[in-house]
């Protein structure tokens, strides 16, 4: 019997809606799967990294103190020198003359007080048997006082002297490295304006630098958040003897000594906004130079109940930094955190997060916030290692 077209085409649908019904519909693919870290709770150590410049331990100027010619330098420029050591010569031949004046004035004046002296005592015996009178008494030993006077006024006038000629070879005020002389022999120094040589020509610079200090600032913001901080018990903040600090060098090696903060400023800089810090760290190789800028991490006590999470979980975008974390129900949820400071590879959550929480570090690609995900633990990499061949 021959099938009409109609016919034909209602036999072939029917037969492709059978062979449908008997294979039945596909199984949803396998919800993705994400590597989670569970957020715990703990206490780190207080860090903040500051940029400081270094300053001698201790540092003085060597200035001329008496005026004249520099006829030479005794020390060799870069050494160490002793308190007290001959660092550069004046010519004397002045000072040495105004010495031997006042000796000399003085010596003539000692010996017009020894004969008043002698006078005024003859006229003292005289004056019972009436071989002189009351008035020639009083006048001789009004002389013979105003020759002791003049004795003590040479006798200073001699000391001056002697400073004077001796401040020509002058010497060290401190142990320390003395520095490149900056007046050449031959120079005319002077003593400033005043008896005491304030003022004087710079000759050179001795420092100390067995210790360096570190100078630094931190904003007051800074300083008052922390302190709050205290108050409410998420820092404990060490005293300031304890508040260790850790110098980076400038080729970004750490220093191998620790310092110690050992000055912090009671008032706030106008300009800046900004609170003036030191450290006092040990030198005793002279690896840290006055002026080097370099970088310091300070450890200021602990932070309590913070979180460490991987910094590579953590996002941000226009509202800020935040998290990906995996709810009861197995759907990703936003986690806004505060992760202004880090630690090793992690950061430091400070604020939008509580303990157990399941927060994605490995997938996150593949997600978004109300998918519905299976989990797995993440596993930290292992440290590289180089390979000798």
């Amino acid at each position: 019997m021959k099938l009409s077209p109609y016919r034909v085409s209602v036999l072939l649908l029917s037969v492709v809606m059978l062979a449908a019904c008997s294979h039945g519909n596909p199984p949803a693919p396998p919800p993705p799967t994400v590597a989670v870290v569970v957020a715990r709770p703990q206490s780190v150590p207080l860090m903040r990294q500051f940029v400081g410049r270094l300053s001698p331990y201790y540092s003085a100027n060597v200035t001329a103190r008496v005026s004249g010619v520099l006829t030479k330098r005794v020390y060799t420029e870069g050494s160490e020198v002793r308190e007290g050591q001959v660092l550069f010569d004046i010519d004397p031949a002045f000072y040495k003359t105004q010495l031997d004046s006042a000796i000399a004035q003085l010596a003539q004046d000692q010996a017009t007080y020894v004969d008043d002296r002698i006078t005024a005592e003859r006229n003292r015996k005289l004056l019972p048997v009436g071989s002189v009178s009351q008035q020639t008494v009083d006048n001789t030993d009004a002389l013979e006082r105003s020759a002791a006077a003049k004795v003590q006024a040479d006798r200073a006038l001699v000391d001056s002297a002697r400073i004077s000629l001796g401040y020509t070879r002058v010497t060290s005020p401190i142990d320390g490295i003395a520095g490149q002389q900056l007046v050449t022999a031959g120079a005319v120094v002077g003593n400033g304006t005043n008896d005491v040589g304030t003022g004087g020509t710079l000759l050179t610079t001795v420092q100390q630098i067995d210790q360096v200090y570190v100078n630094f600032t931190m904003s007051s913001a800074d300083l008052t958040t922390l302190r709050l901080s205290q108050d409410v018990g998420s820092v404990d903040l060490a005293k300031q003897s304890a508040t260790t600090v850790q110098v980076g060098l400038p080729n970004g090696a750490p220093y191998d000594h620790a310092g110690t903060l050992d000055f912090s400023d009671v008032a706030v800089n106008a300009t800046t906004g900004a609170v003036n810090l030191r450290a006092l760290v040990p030198n005793p190789r002279h690896l840290l130079l006055p002026g080097m800028y370099v970088t310091l991490n300070a450890n200021f006590g602990r932070q309590n109940d913070v979180f460490l999470i991987p910094q590579q979980a953590l996002l941000r975008d226009t509202r800020g930094a935040y998290l990906l974390a995996v709810g009861p129900d197995g759907k990703v949820v936003r986690k806004d955190v505060d992760a202004s400071t880090s630690q090793g590879t992690d950061w430091i959550i400070t604020k939008g997060l509580v303990q157990g929480d399941r927060i994605v570090v490995m997938g996150m690609q593949a997600v978004r916030e109300g998918s519905q995900v299976a989990t797995t633990p993440w596993q930290p990499p292992a440290p590289s290692s180089m390979v000798r061949s």
